[in-house]
């Protein structure tokens, strides 16, 4: 309702909820801040880890931000876009998701502060931007260039990216198995590298330890051998990918045959078994002693098959077959009468084996694979989940410095670092504008302060003594050491993490508390924001 010449009219909807200025701000602000709050303890080698029950009883039990802002069930729309910046950072770099979330929290409890003096949003955002560009470049002349292709550097930022996972004891074996799949699946394309981990597939199956966790170089094949005469491991494999069904196909539209003696129907039955012959002997011919077929195989085809040693796959996923052709170099043909010895691809080694209680085809032994399969084990589902989300971390982090060969240091050092010059940088500025740049500065610092906070540690002293060491000329690589709570040189520690993924988590977190900081009007429809949706809920009175 607006006055208009003292007149009252009614512009929005009955049951329109609204909220302006500074009270729309604050709770926009109060409910971000909360989200960043509730995952802020998972931050770091010793944060704690969450559990996660949905409307069905399920379970989930991580302490993965981009899992936890995904399973839990936000009603605040402001808190909706904070979980939105981690899902951008998982899908942009898959890693720094709980960084940027609390970056971005904590950009806006100091925006708030500065609001309280009485400084503009608009003053805010300008500082803010300023101090996301020079951010960047700062970040960008302490980064160190390393090798893409240096195995112990690689392996050094999977395990910094692993460390704060409940299966941090194993941390060197999976930090082996994600170095390998990503050298593995990159393909060089002049001085262009392609890295796609969807050419990585992960399989999880419940039973035997964490340690029985494996890489296959070749690919796993969720299915059984089509016949039990079928031999159920042959080595040195020539394989043939058929996206054509081996039966008779029925026809599209009814048809009726006119039999008029026993002969006919016998004549008519060696010709549908003729058919087949040609199509099994198309196979033979080419020398294939492998096929998997994306179609069905009829019984006959089947013994056919079986007869000449020849292991049979149906109805074989799309995907799996788009990757078994990278992996065995063998081309996926849709007409059998065109196969040739060229089209097939080969295999080292061909098995079906018992993965739990289910049986899979293992394609192993592959030459220079460009897909590749990881199969997880575990005692129990949640740690079978958990440790597929860790490696996901992990082989997202390798893919990271492999694609763009730039480190930072972990442990804080690197915030600590941006805060510091970022400050100086601010003097330059002048104005209220200043303001918001320290205002930045100091946001940064959370993450070092939270790591000290998760550890246990006095985090004032640490800030104290690592701003010290930050300005000396050597400091910038210095951050917490999370097994003595001193300060110490990361890098030398080999707590590493890629430049792409600060850099992304700065972005994120500076875009979205610039947006909040810029709604100033919240008009919800009835029923759009529901009770408690404006802020912290408080507990109903007790009589």
């Amino acid at each position: 309702m607006v006055q208009f010449s003292g007149v009252p009219v009614i512009v929005l909807k009955e049951g329109t909820e609204r909220k302006q200025g500074r009270n729309a701000q604050k709770n926009n602000i109060t409910a971000s801040i909360a989200v960043s709050e509730a995952i802020r303890t998972t931050l770091g080698p010793k944060g704690m880890d969450k559990m996660l029950v949905d409307s069905l009883g399920d379970v989930t039990i991580t302490n993965d931000g981009a899992t936890i802002l995904n399973e839990i069930d936000v009603q605040h729309p402001a808190a909706k876009m904070m979980i939105e910046i981690a899902k951008t950072q998982d899908l942009r770099v898959g890693d720094g998701t709980t960084t940027s979330v609390i970056i971005g929290g904590s950009l806006l409890k100091s925006a708030q502060e500065l609001i309280d003096q009485s400084v503009h949003p608009t003053i805010i955002l300008r500082g803010y931007r300023k101090a996301l560009i020079k951010s960047k470049d700062i970040l960008k002349e302490i980064a160190e260039k390393v090798d893409s292709s240096d195995k112990k550097i690689l392996k050094q930022a999977a395990i910094t990216a692993m460390n704060s996972k409940s299966i941090a004891g194993m941390r060197e074996h999976f930090a082996e198995i994600a170095v390998e799949s990503i050298l593995q699946i990159t393909d060089l394309r002049g001085d262009l590298k392609i890295i796609d981990i969807d050419q990585i597939q992960i399989i999880k199956k419940e039973g035997g330890s964490l340690s029985d966790t494996e890489l296959i170089n070749g690919l796993i094949i969720d299915k059984e051998i089509v016949h039990p005469m079928m031999p159920k491991i042959l080595k040195n494999v020539k394989i043939a990918l058929i996206d054509a069904p081996l039966e008779i196909e029925k026809t599209e539209f009814d048809a009726e045959i006119k039999i008029q003696s026993p002969d006919q129907i016998t004549r008519f039955l060696e010709e549908e078994e003729n058919m087949l012959k040609r199509k099994t002997s198309a196979i033979i011919n080419s020398g294939a002693k492998a096929i998997f077929c994306q179609k069905g195989i009829d019984d006959k085809a089947q013994n056919l098959l079986a007869r000449e040693n020849i292991i049979a796959i149906r109805r074989v996923k799309r995907s799996d077959m788009e990757k078994l052709s990278r992996a065995t170099k063998a081309k996926i043909i849709t007409n059998l009468v065109e196969l040739t010895p060229e089209d097939l691809g080969t295999s080292g080694l061909v098995e079906e084996k018992k993965v739990g209680t289910d049986n899979m085809i293992f394609v192993s032994e592959c030459s220079d694979p460009k897909a590749v399969s990881i199969l997880i084990r575990g005692g129990v589902e949640h740690v079978v989940d958990e440790a597929e989300r860790t490696l996901n971390d992990a082989l997202c982090v390798v893919r990271n410095i492999v694609d763009n060969p730039y480190i930072l240091g972990g442990g804080g050092s690197s915030e600590i670092e941006l805060s510091k010059q970022l400050k100086d940088f601010a003097t330059t500025i002048g104005g209220r504008e200043q303001l918001a740049i320290e205002a930045y500065a100091y946001s940064l610092e959370v993450v070092p302060t939270t790591l000290a906070e998760n550890a246990g540690f006095d985090p004032v002293d640490l800030l104290v003594e690592l701003r010290a060491k930050h300005d000396t000329p050597d400091g910038k690589a210095i951050g917490i050491n999370i097994q003595t709570g001193k300060p110490s040189n990361m890098i030398q520690e080999g707590v590493i993490e890629p430049l792409v993924v600060l850099m992304q988590a700065i972005q994120s977190a500076t875009e979205v508390s610039s947006m909040i900081l810029k709604i100033d009007d919240v008009i919800a429809a009835s029923g759009g924001m529901k009770a408690g949706a404006g802020g912290p809920q408080m507990p109903p009175d007790m009589d």
